[in-house]
C-alpha cells in the first residue's frame, strides 16, 4: 500500500510540473484494455473479439474508400460476426476434404493482385503496410479467399449437370440471343432461409426483408442497406454482382432485371435459398449472340515464374526480346528459342482464339492490341507474355460451339443458386454459439 501511495504522489508531482507546492490533484485512473474474448463458437473453433473488430475495422476503411454510408456499429458487428461465422464453416469443410492453396499459388495470386495496381510485389506490399495492413495477416486473408473459392469451385460448380434437354431448349428459345446480347450490373440483397424454418423464423425473416425494402423506398443508399441486411458473401461490399450477360443470371434475377430500368429495384423476391431485393444499376449491350463469334489469331512468347527464374527476372528477359523484336527480328523464331510454352514449337502460334478461350489479364491485352502489334509485357497464372495479333475475323459459330456456349451459359445460371442452397446446407449443419452480447 505505502509503495501505491508513492507512486501516486510522484504521479502527481509529474503533471503539476514538478511543483511540490502546489496541492496535488487527483489522477484519473488509467482506462482499463479489455480483454479479448470469444464472441462466438462455429464447430470445435472460437471466435475472438480481437478477430471481430480487426474485420470490422477493414471493412469500414473499405466502404469509406467505396463513399458508402456505414451501417449503425451494432448492426455491422453482427452482420460481420455472421460472415466470420459463415466463411469459419466453409474452411473448416474445406481442411475436412483437403481443399487448400499452396504457398506458390498464393505468391502468385498476390503478384497478379500487385500487377492490377500496377505495382510490383514489394512496393504492394510497403503500400499495405504504410496504411496499417500487416502482409502476414493479408497473405492469409487472401489464402482463405482463395480456398473458398476453390471448395465452391470443387463442391458446387463441378457437380452442376446440364442435361441435352436443356441445351436444346436454350438454343431453341429466340429470347437466348436476346438476352445474350444485354449485359446488366446488379446489386443484391439475400436474406437466407434455413432449409427447415419454422413457420415463426419464416415470417421474423420475411419482417426483415420487408425492413429492408422500407428504408430502399424511404431513399437508404442500397449498399448501406445491402451492408445491414444482407446474408450474402457479397453484402459489405453493396451487395454488387458486377455486369453480366442478363442469360447467365439466375432466372429470378433475370426476369425481374428485364422490367427494371437502371436505378430501380426490385420487391421481395422468394427463391429455395431466402428472400432477396435486386436494384438494377447498369444496363448494357452485351457479348455476340452464340450465333456469332469473333475469333483472333494471336501467338505469343511465355516466360514462366519458378524457383529458377524470379517475377523480375522473367519481366526483365521479356523486356530484352520485345526491345529485338521492335528491332526487326522475327517473332515466330524467338519464341521457338525461349518460349516456355508448348506452343513454342510453331513459333509461339495459338491458332484462332474465341472469347474465353485464354485467361482474362491475356485477353484483354490481346483484344486491345492492332492487326501485327505486339504487345508490352503482360503478367497472367502463367507467366509473363508478349503477344502478337495476327488477324481478326467474325465467323458464324459450328453446332458444336453453339452448344457448348449453351452448355456454359446454363452451368453459369445455375452456379449461383446451387452455391447459395450448398452454403445454406453447410451453414444449417454447424453448431454455433453466439457469445457476442456476453460481458
Amino acid at each position: 500500500m505505502k509503495s501505491l501511495r508513492t507512486l501516486l504522489i510522484f504521479t502527481a508531482v509529474l503533471w503539476s510540473g514538478g511543483a511540490v507546492a502546489q496541492a496535488a490533484k487527483p489522477v484519473a485512473p488509467p482506462k482499463p484494455i479489455e480483454a479479448d474474448r470469444i464472441v462466438a463458437v462455429v464447430n470445435d473453433e472460437a471466435i475472438t473479439l480481437h478477430e471481430l473488430r480487426a474485420r470490422i475495422a477493414a471493412v469500414e476503411r473499405q466502404l469509406r474508400a467505396q463513399g458508402t454510408q456505414l451501417p449503425p456499429p451494432d448492426v455491422l458487428e453482427k452482420q460481420m460476426l455472421e460472415r466470420m461465422i459463415v466463411d469459419r464453416v466453409q474452411l473448416q469443410f474445406a481442411k475436412e476434404s483437403g481443399t487448400h492453396v499452396d504457398d506458390a499459388q498464393l505468391d502468385a495470386a498476390l503478384r497478379r493482385i500487385a500487377d492490377s495496381n500496377r505495382l510490383s510485389l514489394a512496393d504492394f506490399r510497403a503500400a499495405l503496410e504504410k496504411d496499417g495492413i500487416a502482409w502476414s495477416k493479408f497473405r492469409e486473408e487472401i489464402r482463405d479467399e482463395m480456398t473458398i473459392a476453390r471448395l465452391r469451385e470443387h463442391e458446387v460448380e463441378n457437380r452442376i449437370n446440364v442435361s441435352e434437354g436443356e441445351i436444346d431448349n436454350y438454343l431453341a428459345n429466340p429470347e437466348s440471343s436476346a438476352a445474350a446480347n444485354e449485359e446488366v450490373h446488379l446489386a443484391h440483397i439475400l436474406l437466407r432461409v434455413p432449409e427447415q424454418a419454422s413457420p415463426d423464423q419464416l415470417q421474423r425473416i420475411r419482417a426483415r426483408a420487408e425492413q429492408a425494402l422500407a428504408q430502399l423506398k424511404r431513399g437508404d443508399d442500397f449498399a448501406k442497406v445491402a451492408a445491414s441486411f444482407s446474408d450474402a458473401p457479397d453484402a459489405l461490399s453493396g451487395g454488387s454482382i458486377g455486369l453480366r450477360p442478363l442469360d447467365r443470371l439466375p432466372s429470378l434475377y433475370a426476369d425481374a432485371a428485364r422490367n427494371l430500368k437502371p436505378g430501380e429495384f426490385s420487391g421481395i423476391l422468394r427463391s429455395p435459398a431466402g428472400f432477396h431485393i435486386i436494384k438494377l444499376i447498369e444496363r448494357t449491350g452485351g457479348a455476340q449472340a452464340a450465333q456469332t463469334q469473333q475469333q483472333t489469331h494471336a501467338r505469343h512468347i511465355l516466360i514462366k515464374v519458378n524457383d529458377a527464374v524470379s517475377d523480375a527476372e522473367a519481366r526483365r528477359k521479356l523486356m530484352v526480346l520485345k526491345e529485338r523484336l521492335d528491332n526487326g527480328a522475327d517473332f515466330a523464331e524467338l519464341a521457338r528459342l525461349n518460349s516456355n510454352d508448348l506452343s513454342a514449337a510453331k513459333g509461339g502460334d495459338l491458332g484462332w482464339l474465341y472469347p474465353g478461350d485464354t485467361v482474362p489479364e491475356f485477353e484483354k491485352a490481346m483484344d486491345a492490341l492492332k492487326i501485327n502489334e505486339i504487345s508490352q509485357p503482360v503478367r497472367t497464372q502463367f507467366g509473363w507474355h508478349l503477344i502478337q495479333v495476327l488477324g481478326r475475323r467474325v465467323e458464324d459459330a459450328s453446332p458444336e460451339r453453339k452448344r457448348m456456349l449453351a452448355r456454359q451459359v446454363l452451368r453459369e445460371r445455375k452456379a449461383d443458386e446451387a452455391y447459395q442452397d450448398w452454403l445454406r446446407q453447410l451453414r444449417d449443419r454447424a453448431y454455433v454459439e453466439y457469445r457476442l452480447e456476453e460481458h
